[in-house]
């Protein structure tokens, strides 16, 4: 789900790894350990505030200027890994650059329908394999360059680059192939499919970059690195409703409305309404629900804990808290079965032979305490999980898949008939190695997925398995995912969207984000293999209602074959200031961002 509680034009994303779902719901992120002043005030000073909340008294919240100057403060858990916006596999990122950069199309996050962006309008040729494309002619960059067509068959021709490594490209890729464009003239682009693609108006929205300002870097091998983090703002040449204007790690990104920006209310208003964003970088959630009550923040995602205070509270902070819907992305334990990590010279590290026998994972999903999660970790305002599609998506959520029992007796059963058995309270496998492997996730979370995971540690001792749990931070831990693969069992979020080929990163045999065994050559099972065939076959189909049963399918073997383990999924509120106008949180994103604006006092 994206985080509704931003102010971001809703994007459709490949699905990306979340570090904080917890608390919002979105993708990897760092944290920086330091605690740093906001607006004069020190953390520590918070504490105070919550105290006279909790005391009933009235609270003399620090005078701001958000709603005299326009300015939304809002908070995330981490900074971003990255500017450029072909390059991004994390929601902190995402949230960085979401309102820098737009696609030809967007979809509606109420009516789910696709509706122009930087594309006019289109035809769909008469064999459905052919595609136009119109543009919008009052769209200019922010160094004052025009855009064209030529932006949109440079940022595919780098899409589809091998030498560059992102997530679009495995939901733009038809039985193998890309998509190639070309452009008749500079407002025009043409785009040929290999063959009717069904997911086409959702893949399509990714975001369109310069190509006056990056084809010099694309051509001399430097794109991977161009637009790090250490880019000084005035150098990121966007054409979205927000620009960035100063980047303080650890600290804050502040955002000014783009004055050049091309979109215009029914009136010919300027929009965006809000002249400018403020997104706090804060790494303690504690800290975050304080800055909120505290009104150093006017829009904020509470964690389960939070939810029953802030609605006691709501008529004295002068908030509104609203229940927005079931968490859209998935939680899951995920098994690494990658054997570029556990075999070296021939010698099988016993591991990877763990976890891939799949009585050995089947045990373990028993071993999986859901409502013990949901009661002790979300106060009981979660589900159980089932599936990595949420069942708020109604049409491809498979609701017919049998959850696995939290049973210890029957996990202990499962694991000595595969021959792991038990010894003086310690398990051994069929070759004598004690089973024993490593559990992280990210720090920073330890009020929900530390707790997560000290419940599943705990469980799977009492079956004899002895765990090691070790968050880690999250740059450490996307490096580990990524590059040295060096990782045994880790409790990870992703983010999910309503067309499930926007995940073919994560379930296609290649993906990057195939976290269990990315960017295999070929399909390392037949299960594997099955479903890259089911999302070749299921994009071929035009009808939705016939496309289903295909995803339902690829739930179905992933639930059986359990390269993840499902958790649980949270019920999300968001909570924001009464003074704010139109800001109107659907499951789904938020609906007409550029219509936000603060009550006139």
């Amino acid at each position: 789900m994206p985080d509704a509680s931003r102010r971001r034009l809703n994007r459709v994303l490949p699905r990306a790894l979340d570090d904080t779902r917890d608390c919002h719901t979105g993708v990897l992120r760092s944290r920086p350990s330091r605690v740093l002043p906001l607006m004069g005030l020190p953390l520590m000073r918070l504490w105070p505030c919550v105290l006279l909340l909790a005391c009933g008294c009235r609270v003399n919240r620090p005078p701001n200027d958000h709603a005299a100057t326009q300015t939304l403060y809002s908070s995330m858990g981490s900074d971003p890994g990255t500017f450029n916006p072909i390059l991004v596999t994390d929601s902190a990122s995402a949230d960085a650059i979401g309102d820098l950069f737009e696609g030809l199309v967007k979809q509606n996050p109420k009516t789910n329908l696709i509706e122009p962006d930087l594309a006019s309008t289109w035809t769909l040729g008469p064999d459905g394999r052919t595609i136009t494309f119109h543009l919008r002619h009052d769209v200019r960059w922010s160094d004052g360059v025009p855009f064209t067509a030529a932006d949109v068959l440079f940022t595919l021709r780098v899409i589809f680059d091998p030498n560059v490594p992102n997530s679009i490209s495995f939901a733009l890729t038809i039985d193998g192939s890309p998509i190639t464009a070309e452009a008749p003239d500079p407002y025009t682009v043409v785009m040929h499919l290999k063959r009717p693609f069904a997911p086409l108006m959702s893949s399509i929205q990714f975001p369109i970059i310069p190509a006056h300002t990056l084809s010099h870097a694309y051509s001399s091998g430097q794109f991977n690195r161009t637009w790090g983090i250490d880019t000084p703002p005035a150098q990121l040449v966007s054409l979205g409703a927000y620009r960035i204007v100063r980047y303080v790690p650890g600290q804050q990104i502040a955002f000014r409305r783009y004055a050049d920006y091309w979109m215009h209310d029914p009136n010919g208003g300027r929009l965006p309404r809000l002249h400018g964003q403020v997104l706090l970088i804060n790494t303690d959630a504690n800290s975050r629900y304080l800055q909120f009550v505290a009104g150093l923040t006017d829009v904020y995602s509470p964690r389960p804990e939070e939810v029953f205070t802030l609605e006691q509270q709501a008529a004295r902070l002068g908030i509104t808290i609203a229940p927005v819907g079931i968490d859209t992305g998935s939680l899951f334990f995920a098994f690494n079965r990658n054997p570029r990590h556990y075999i070296h010279n021939g010698v099988i590290d016993p591991r990877y032979k763990w976890f891939t026998d799949i009585n050995f994972v089947r045990a373990l999903a028993h071993a999986v305490d859901k409502q013990g999660m949901i009661n002790l970790c979300f106060r009981g305002l979660a589900i159980p999980a089932v599936s990595d599609v949420s069942p708020e998506n109604k049409l491809y959520y498979n609701p017919n898949l049998k959850d696995y029992d939290y049973n210890l007796a029957l996990a202990a059963h499962l694991l000595d008939e595969a021959g792991y058995k038990l010894r003086d309270g310690v398990r051994y496998d069929p070759a004598g190695h004690r089973v024993e492997f490593e559990l992280t996730t990210t720090a920073g979370d330890e009020a929900l997925r530390g707790e997560m995971c000290v419940i599943f540690k705990q469980d799977l001792e009492k079956l004899g398995i002895k765990v090691d749990y070790r968050p880690q931070e999250f740059i450490s831990l996307v490096k580990r995912l990524e590059k040295s693969f060096d990782w045994d069992c880790m409790l990870m979020g992703f983010t999910g969207s309503l067309e499930p080929n926007d995940g073919a990163n994560f379930l296609r045999s290649s993906g990057n984000l195939h976290l269990w065994n990315p960017s295999e050559p070929t399909p390392a099972t037949p299960w594997e293999a099955e479903i890259d065939r089911l999302l070749d076959e299921g994009a071929a189909v035009m009808d939705p209602q016939a496309r289903a049963p295909y995803y339902w399918r690829i739930q179905e073997i992933l639930h059986d074959q359990l390269p993840i383990i499902e958790t649980v999924r949270a019920r999300r509120f968001i909570a924001y200031k009464n003074s704010l106008q139109n800001y109107v949180p659907t499951v789904w994103g938020l609906y007409r961002p550029e219509m936000i604006e603060f009550r006139a006092d």
